[in-house]
């Protein structure tokens, strides 16, 4: 058994995790909250999972409970709660007594409850088996947090989200979901404070590649976006790069104008696209060079 065999295998074993769900309460005096994200962390190593809300349709469904939500702090509020984190465990390195990483831990947590605005609230700690962090995150965040969807067929029109869950399943099925970097920031590579973050992310044979969803059917200027970004993140990168866009249908630039729009403008940039019902295909082409980052 490999290296690599051998560390998924162990990764996969349940352990009691601990997750809080993060609420938005922008008024105390109506007590009405919306679930807006999930913190999943292993108690015992400090080792975490972090996701909010990011989608037009999840910042929608927040505005018609709260009309008047404050959607710059909903937008900054994932970069915020990271850096608090980093800030933790530098402040916490290289104390190394027994216990101490979990003791701070739960220190950390208390002192949220205390600090976060009163608009946003972590709900009481409760605790779940799992071994895979990255996919029991997306189950309490489709369990607690996403809006509800009905049932589709691969490849038909849908919400980023329902992509992205698609592509983890297809990720894992392909045995690389550990050796990949997920939901990474642009703004090294754009400007500080840039909310976007790709994906995906892998290392092949000394080039980084990225793997961006998109929804051609609901949010097809995401498309300019995206080819920005991609020009900025080419420019700036130390390694080699390669860019791919995963479309929620088959592009047909001939016969559909927005198809068109989609296809030059991703052309332009250098970004092939794959569409989600050959998605599979093109990750078990990818999955044998794709290497541990």
């Amino acid at each position: 058994m490999d290296a690599e065999t051998d560390r998924t295998g162990s990764e996969q074993r349940e352990r009691t995790l601990a997750y809080r769900v993060l609420r938005y309460t922008p008024n105390l005096v109506r007590d009405e909250w919306v679930n807006i994200g999930v913190l999943l962390y292993d108690p015992q190593t400090s080792e975490r999972r972090l996701r909010l809300i990011e989608e037009p349709e999840e910042l929608r469904r927040v505005r018609r409970v709260h009309p008047q939500a404050d959607e710059d702090l909903l937008r900054a509020l994932h970069d915020d709660l990271e850096n608090r984190f980093v800030e933790f465990a530098n402040a916490g390195a290289g104390s190394g007594a027994p216990g101490k990483k979990s003791t701070a831990w739960q220190q950390l947590l208390d002192k949220w409850d205390d600090t976060l605005s009163n608009a946003l609230q972590l709900a009481p700690q409760k605790g779940v088996l799992a071994g895979d962090l990255d996919a029991e995150l997306e189950r309490l965040y489709t369990d607690h947090v996403a809006p509800e969807r009905a049932p589709s067929r691969v490849g038909a029109p849908g919400s980023r989200a329902g992509m992205r869950h698609y592509c983890g399943q297809v990720f894992r099925q392909a045995q690389i979901w550990n050796r990949l970097e997920k939901s990474v920031r642009v703004s090294p590579y754009t400007f500080t404070g840039d909310p976007m973050r790709i994906d995906y992310s892998y290392r092949r044979n000394g080039t980084q590649g990225f793997v961006q969803t998109l929804s051609v059917t609901r949010a097809p200027a995401d498309a300019k976006l995206l080819a920005y970004t991609v020009e900025r993140i080419a420019a700036k990168s130390k390694l080699g790069t390669e860019f791919t866009a995963v479309t929620d249908v088959k592009l047909e630039p001939k016969t559909n104008e927005r198809h068109r729009f989609v296809s030059g403008t991703l052309e332009s940039a250098g970004i092939p696209t794959v569409p989600l019902e050959g998605f599979a295909a093109w990750v078990g082409k990818l999955a044998p060079s794709v290497r541990v980052q």
